[in-house]
């Protein structure tokens, strides 16, 4: 292989550099949204905060790098890494991110119901879930990418049906409402939530039976289910978007 002038190409000209897989992984838990970090047990950083992740291996690629360090440091089986809907997030290549040398980083976020608790393992001293509103101080460039990838998945709930994955089989509006608004971090006006979702086709579904009392001071509340819709159209903006988008019109 030649290089654009025609010379031969030569790979010792070009500095080696690594390339790695960072992993931002989000549930609601407790009320809050929450980040699966790891306690890293080797240097750089040993002991400090870091995301599931580590060094793609010479026989494969991205993804299968960032499900086996998926399991391998936070105690998930196989399994439940594999099964996992990992999203590319980004590639950050800033040639300072990683004092051992230049390392680019593919990363990958995920927002998924129903994760057991995690625990240490491979390169990492321990594992856990952590308040996304509460986060210590991380590695690297770890918390510009959890910043990139709480934003991609606040989108995800805009133009998705992902919310439903994480009430109760039967839920009210205002369970789904409560998912919205942690995501988010903002609160959404009843009624007009209320609104949109019913309008939006196959999003949710009526329950027949009883309605269920959330514990306010209004009458109980209707139940429903996910319907069988995975997209929303039309899309379910946040506020601050719904803004913006008025302000161009």
């Amino acid at each position: 292989m030649n290089g654009s002038d025609g010379t031969p190409y030569d790979p010792h000209a070009f500095e080696p550099f690594a390339v790695t897989v960072d992993l931002a992984v989000f549930t609601v838990r407790e009320g809050g949204l929450h980040v699966l970090l790891i306690r890293r047990g080797q240097d750089p950083y040993a002991g400090a905060w870091a995301l599931p992740g580590g060094f793609i291996l010479p026989r494969e690629c991205a993804e299968e790098a960032a499900r086996r360090e998926l399991a391998e440091e936070t105690g998930l089986s196989r399994e439940s890494a594999a099964a996992l809907h990992l999203e590319q997030l980004r590639t950050y290549s800033d040639p300072d991110r990683d004092p051992r040398m230049r390392v680019v980083s593919v990363a990958y976020t995920a927002l998924v119901p129903g994760l057991p608790e995690p625990r240490g393992g491979g390169d990492a001293a321990h594992a856990q879930w952590t308040a996304v509103g509460a986060l210590p101080e991380l590695a690297f460039d770890h918390a510009r990418i959890i910043a990139d990838a709480r934003e991609r998945v606040r989108a995800k709930l805009e133009y998705t049906c992902l919310a439903t994955a994480f009430c109760p089989p039967e839920f009210t509006l205002g369970e789904l409402q409560q998912v919205y608004e942690t995501v988010w971090g903002v609160e959404l006006d009843r009624p007009n939530f209320r609104r949109k979702v019913l309008a939006s086709p196959g999003f949710v579904e009526p329950v027949d039976g009883p309605p269920r009392r959330t514990g306010g001071r209004g009458k109980p509340a209707a139940l429903h289910r996910a319907g069988t819709a995975t997209t929303l159209h039309p899309a379910l903006l946040r506020p601050e978007r719904r803004s913006e988008g008025e302000r161009s019109e």
